[in-house]
């Protein structure tokens, strides 16, 4: 039997839907993207000198300044570039009034095709008006391929327009100083050359003066006997006038020799349009959710899902950056935010997706193993906490570097990966070697500790999840993922054994190195608190006084930007859920009780500084048996961009939010985990919805899970019987495939 199609109701960001009108907000909001290249929607009259074309990995470094550097330290800035703006445009009258303003009047983001339709009202100094619509789409199947299309009518100017566009070298923009880690920061201009190939096609090449990267890109207008610059509309016969343009972003490379020549024009809007039309219905296909009971709420998770495929990296040698191609906030480095919060959604949406994004972290492996040399560390792999090119460009090293469990998390999703998928060939080819460096690097990083008659192998001056926590001993977190390091590494091994018994010996073990990774395991010490029956979140956290509640209204928020580091580093004060976040990840480690006594202490702490925080509160309320304290943290996590909770979406989205909330819905208000290869589902389904509706990929099967206040159904939407149990609110249960 086919897939079953879905029937996609139609569903449309507007203005109606986002916070407010300001121009860098909506540019990040309504911005367009597909892996490769991002476009944000900057005004095509006014423009904005800074953001325009982001390109995935196409960065420039720069020395990093210290006042005081200390050996290990990160060396040098990456910062992803700021391209020209391919949607600007010049207008004028005949006469050579230029049109220099203009108001924004109506924005459709189509969810379904992918298709951007903004309405302006354009004005000259004299007081001239003209209407002018524009359409812009991006390539999916053709990732290289980004249209726009513009439409002029006449309002109270109704004769002859001259209509020009052209890629601008860009001008040095004057950075705007800030305390702030999360803005958007400038890079030095690359070498920049352009020409007209002919009058329709301009060539633009841009290199980077320092990691030596290159990239051309074309523009070309798509009518017959047109030209880029000087292109001619009459108004004066009262009919709209269109003209559409096409941009081709070739690869990055360190020597660009693709030619564009024969390909480029072999496009149209139109037909660029059903290409995306047809790449969002398998994203649909395979991962559509319906949320009924709140309409806001069901246009907010598809806004997620969409903004999240628009970012992910699809060719092994890109990831996903923390402002996706939505903006250049963070320099656009990759963080563990892939792994933890966005990589979920494709391990159970769209494996090939999720084996790229792991294998460009094995791209970076030789430079995580320098990492780890420079740390002290004589074996094994570190990597970077925020990155590029695979070092680190962290400056801060309390905050950054010191976060170790980067390397357990990336163990943790290759394990989640292998365990969806039984994809035992990325194991052995990618995969057990992250996992075993990871573990070799734990081994050598931890230290054993005798404490009366417990011989606990222990983790000294980490920083876990929580960054106003930094530098101590014993982070749970930290411990409770590297402690789940050490136990994969005998578990794939074992699998690949059942293969052939001599893969071990291509990575330099043997069985009695298992049993050494077993004994570690087994002996990772795991902080408890005995007076309050809690995990502790490290061995001081619970011995510092709590964060002043003089301090904790809502200007002194993030506290990041309102105090000292070592001010926040002495009060017991969270910046997002950290322990927390580890009983997400093993819900098989604490009972309830447990869980509940854990939720209140930590909740009691934690101020959510952190876009990351909410989703983990938010599916452990559920869990636990308190739907609707899952449903007010979900909303804040669901809408976070569309109402600027954070107030900085202007610098990019959250992607990490985005994949939390998708995470929100299906591992809290569905229950949804696998273990023992039994996948568990149970109804935490708050009163404030009707029903949830989704859809996911289990090794060649996808499902549809149906919640509604007392009934949780799993079928088989396509493929075959999974031979995975499935366990509904504890019950294992017998699937059935529709027709």
């Amino acid at each position: 039997m086919g897939e079953i199609i879905v029937t996609l109701r139609d569903y449309h960001l507007t203005l109606r839907d986002v916070s407010d009108e300001q121009p860098e907000y909506l540019e990040t909001v309504f911005s367009l993207g597909n892996g490769h290249f991002g476009v944000r929607a900057n005004d095509p009259i006014s423009g904005n000198p800074i953001t325009g074309t982001l390109i995935n990995g196409f960065y420039e470094t720069a020395p990093i300044t210290y006042g005081e550097a200390g050996i290990g330290y990160a060396q040098k800035h990456q910062t992803i570039l700021n391209l020209p703006d391919l949607r600007h445009v010049h207008v004028s009258t005949s006469n050579g009034h230029q049109f220099t303003h203009s108001k924004r009047t109506a924005v459709d983001l189509d969810l379904g095709s992918g298709t951007l339709k903004e309405k302006y009202v354009i004005s000259t100094d004299q007081g001239e008006t003209v209407t002018m619509a524009v359409t812009s789409v991006m390539g999916q199947g053709q990732t290289s391929l980004w249209g726009i299309s513009y439409t002029f009518t006449a309002a109270n100017y109704a004769k002859g327009l001259l209509v020009s566009k052209s890629i601008a070298v860009p001008a040095e923009a004057e950075a705007i100083p800030s305390a702030d880690p999360r803005k958007t920061r400038m890079a030095g201009l690359p070498i920049c050359e352009t020409e007209f190939v002919t009058q329709d096609l301009q060539r633009y090449h841009v290199k980077t003066r320092v990691t030596k990267q290159a990239v051309t890109m074309y523009l070309g207008i798509l009518v017959a006997h047109g030209q880029l610059l000087q292109q001619p509309v009459d108004l004066s016969d009262e009919q709209a006038h269109t003209l559409d343009y096409e941009a081709y972003v070739g690869e990055v490379g360190k020597h660009n020799t693709i030619d564009p020549a024969a390909m480029f024009m072999a496009s149209s809007i139109a037909a660029l349009v059903d290409d995306s039309r047809d790449f969002w219905q398998g994203v649909w296909n395979r991962s559509e959710v319906s949320v009924d009971g709140n309409d806001d709420l069901d246009l907010a998770i598809h806004y997620n899902i969409f903004q999240l495929n628009q970012a992910a990296g699809r060719d092994g040698r890109t990831n996903i950056a923390a402002k996706g191609l939505s903006g250049s906030g963070y320099e656009g480095h990759y963080f563990w935010d892939t792994e933890m919060y966005m990589l979920p959604y494709f391990t159970y949406t769209n494996q090939q997706m999720a084996r790229q994004l792991l294998l460009y972290r094995y791209q970076t492996l030789p430079k995580a193993r320098e990492r780890a040399r420079a740390l002290g560390v004589d074996q094994g792999a570190l990597f970077a906490w925020r990155t590029i090119n695979g070092e680190e460009a962290s400056a801060y090293f309390p905050a950054g570097t010191a976060q170790y469990h980067i390397d357990a998390d990336i163990a943790y999703a290759v394990g989640k990966y292998f365990e969806i998928t039984r994809d035992l060939d990325f194991i052995i080819q990618c995969g057990f070697e992250m996992v075993l460096e990871t573990a070799r690097f734990w081994e050598n990083f931890g230290s054993w500790r005798q404490v009366g008659t417990d011989c606990r192998f222990e983790f000294h001056t980490v920083t876990g999840p929580d960054e106003y926590t930094a530098l101590v001993n014993n982070n749970y977190y930290t411990n409770r993922l590297a402690k789940h390091n050490f136990g994969l590494v005998v578990e794939l091994a074992h699998q690949m054994m059942k293969r052939s018994p001599q893969l071990l010996s291509k990575f330099g073990l043997s069985e009695s190195d298992l049993d050494v990774y077993q004994n570690l395991a087994d002996h990772v010490y795991l902080p408890y608190s005995n007076e309050l029956e809690i995990n502790e979140q490290d061995d001081s956290f619970l011995d510092k006084p709590r964060w002043p509640a003089e301090k904790s209204t809502p200007e002194n928020f993030p506290l990041l930007l309102h105090y000292h580091p070592l001010t926040i580093y002495r009060y017991q004060v969270a910046k997002q859920a950290d322990t927390l976040l580890a009983d997400y990840l093993f819900p098989e480690d604490l009972s309830v009780d447990q869980l509940k006594r854990e939720y209140r202490y930590y909740e009691g702490v934690t101020t959510h500084d952190s876009s990351l925080s909410r989703s983990i509160f938010s599916i452990l309320a559920a869990r636990m048996g308190d739907p609707e304290k899952a449903y007010r943290y979900f909303m804040d996590t669901a809408r976070m961009d569309l109402v600027d909770l954070q107030k900085n979406t202007a610098d990019g989205l959250h992607l990490a939010n985005l994949g939390g909330s998708w995470l929100a819905l299906v591992a809290g208000f569905s229950g949804f985990y696998v273990q023992d290869e039994v996948v568990h589902f149970a109804n935490h389904l708050p009163a404030e919805l009707d029903r949830l509706t989704y859809r996911m990929k289990i090794a060649e099967s996808v499902l549809e899970i149906d919640l509604t206040a007392d009934n949780l159904d799993v079928t088989v939407i396509s493929g075959p019987i999974p031979t995975y149990g499935v366990s509904v609110n504890g019950e294992l249960i017998s699937l059935v495939k529709v027709s």
